[in-house]
Parts: structure tokens; sequence; C-alpha cells
């Protein structure tokens, strides 16, 4: 396993969470069959089978994503560790003040910051794919 052959696979996948939320799109895993519904079983079974949603939070894009950005040097590997904490710290507040946050922004603004996000994601992704095809060619000669 290689850095590029990371960035690549990572940018895919960060490329296509990116899409789908540009294009307004929830996947399955962000919503669930409503319970009754068909499929509803499986996506309960989904959820017990990923504790915590922790693959929601930090899955293989995010893997790839940080693996990216702490490739290089120890001030890289402690500027990502210190952004990871960061970030943690400010998903435990927005998920313990996620109906006040919601209410107070109203669905509309939601969807507009979900479709820049995706935006943003999806060219994280583009970039990434560049760099790794960049690398392996590199990494050939």
């Amino acid at each position: 396993m290689t850095l590029p052959a990371f960035r690549i696979t990572g940018g895919i996948l960060i490329f296509m969470v990116g899409l789908e939320l540009v294009q307004g799109r929830l996947s399955r895993v962000q919503s669930p069959a409503s319970p009754g519904g068909k499929g509803a079983r499986d996506s309960a079974l989904r959820v017990a089978i990923s504790p915590l949603a922790v693959p929601i939070l930090a899955g293989p894009g995010t893997v790839a994503t940080a693996m990216n950005f702490a490739a290089g040097s120890a001030v890289r590997v402690a500027l990502t560790v210190a952004i990871f904490g960061l970030m943690c710290l400010i998903t435990y507040v927005l998920f313990i003040s996620g109906e006040k946050v919601m209410s107070f922004l109203g669905e509309g603004v939601v969807n507009v910051i979900s479709r820049m996000m995706g935006l943003i994601l999806a060219v994280i992704g583009t970039e990434m794919v560049i760099l790794g095809v960049r690398g392996a060619f590199e990494f050939i000669r």
C-alpha cells in the first residue's frame, strides 16, 4: 500500500460523498429506511453493526484525508492531530446542541450549507486524486 494509492482511493470516496451532497441526496447510511418500511430491519442491523456511527464520522474518506494531510514532517502530523481534536470538540458541541442549531438556521440554510460543503468536498477529492496520480507516476519512475 502506497500513499498515492490512498490518495487516489480516498479522493474518489470523498468526491462521491461531495457529489451526493451537491445533488441534495442523502446516503442510506445517513437516512436509513423508516420504521416499519421496507428495509427497516436491514437499516436497524446496519446501525447495530456500526457502533456509535463511527464509520460515518471517521470512515475511509476521513482516514485517507488525514493520511494525505499528515504525510510528511512531524509538524504536519502534529497539526493534523490538533485539527482532529478540534473537529472532535466541534462535533460534540454540535451533536449536543443539534436541534437548537437546526431550528435557528432553518432547513433552507442547512440545505445551502450542505451543498456548499459538498462542492468543497468534491474539490478536495479531485485534488487528492490529482496528487495521487502524480505521485503514482513519480513512484513508477
